[in-house]
């Protein structure tokens, strides 16, 4: 499947009408289909190339080296996860992955900081912090341009979701699948899941393996060019439009048999806001015909509840 396909540079070049397309488009895509394709993306070939070849570095080294980034109590927020801890909600068997989480580094004198744990400084591969530290930046100004437009769709002013995701609570987060050494117990590598946050954006996978769930209920593969970055809902904008932007299902499936033996890496960045954003419903998206369907939560509650849910909070 090849999900709508947009211009950044639609939005940011000057041209009004440009501007007002690219608006639409976006908009009508998250509420079609949930995921979107964005070229000119804000983020340089350079670094995503870089940031691929650090993590791929951190995870191939040994476990014991990566158990010293494990920093239990954390809920996984920070550093190293190890293989099999985190699971979708709702399911009991693991996710066949292990991750690293890099967080917000507050950089100016914002108490918001004392909310947040510091990052794990990863000493075994040289630059690694610094170019995750990068790539985050550019991650951020991104997502910001993003939910800019989403703000003028939704008919809010264009600066409606800036002051509460600066200094947010977002993740970037490097995921590893290791090679499959046995007949798996099951044919999906993460289990399906809707993700947490406003949105996602995803530099492209190094092997296929993302499938959505389509509104006719059937499991499409989702692919994207090399110059594109996939970027979708999350649950907490689907909360403050009332199911208007839906946050789509998605799953990581296990590739054929014959490509067992590779790993997949996978780098999302989880674009959320400081915790005490609200996630009521926006009023322009509740009426007769579309009650409101979720009890009022602020973004750190709501954070806080699907943590347990996916077993890496008790």
């Amino acid at each position: 499947m090849h999900i709508p396909v947009v211009d950044l540079s639609d939005f940011t070049g000057g041209d009004r009408e440009r501007k007002k397309d690219f608006v639409q488009q976006l908009g009508k895509a998250y509420e079609e289909v949930g995921f979107v394709a964005v070229k000119n993306h804000l983020i340089s070939d350079a670094l995503i190339n870089t940031l691929y070849g650090q993590v791929q570095q951190f995870f191939a080294l040994p476990l014991q080296k990566k158990l010293q980034y494990e920093v239990p109590g954390l809920a996984g927020q920070r550093g190293y996860t190890s293989f099999g801890r985190e699971h979708a909600r709702g399911c009991d068997a693991p996710d066949l992955k292990e991750f690293f989480q890099f967080g917000q580094p507050v950089e100016d004198n914002d108490p918001v900081k004392k909310e947040y744990p510091g990052n794990v400084i990863v000493k075994d591969v040289l630059q690694f912090n610094s170019t995750l530290h990068d790539a985050y930046r550019a991650f951020e100004r991104s997502g910001k341009v993003l939910l800019q437009a989403i703000a003028l769709y939704l008919g809010l002013e264009e600066d409606f979701f800036d002051v509460h995701i600066h200094n947010g609570n977002s993740i970037l987060r490097a995921i590893h699948y290791p090679p499959i050494l046995q007949e798996p117990k099951s044919a999906i590598r993460a289990e399906q899941h809707e993700d947490i946050n406003l949105i996602t954006l995803l530099v492209g996978a190094s092997a296929d393996g993302l499938q959505i769930l389509t509104k006719q209920n059937e499991w499409v593969a989702v692919t994207s060019l090399p110059e594109q970055i996939v970027v979708n809902v999350g649950d907490m904008l689907q909360r403050l439009t009332n199911n208007k932007l839906r946050s789509t299902t998605h799953r990581v499936v296990n590739p054929p048999k014959e490509l067992w033996h590779t790993s997949r890496f996978s780098i999302p960045f989880f674009l959320h806001p400081r915790s005490n954003m609200s996630l009521a419903c926006l009023p322009g998206c509740e009426d007769q015909n579309h009650p409101k369907s979720y009890t009022d939560a602020t973004a750190g509650e709501y954070l806080d509840e699907r943590l347990r849910e996916i077993g890496l909070k008790k």
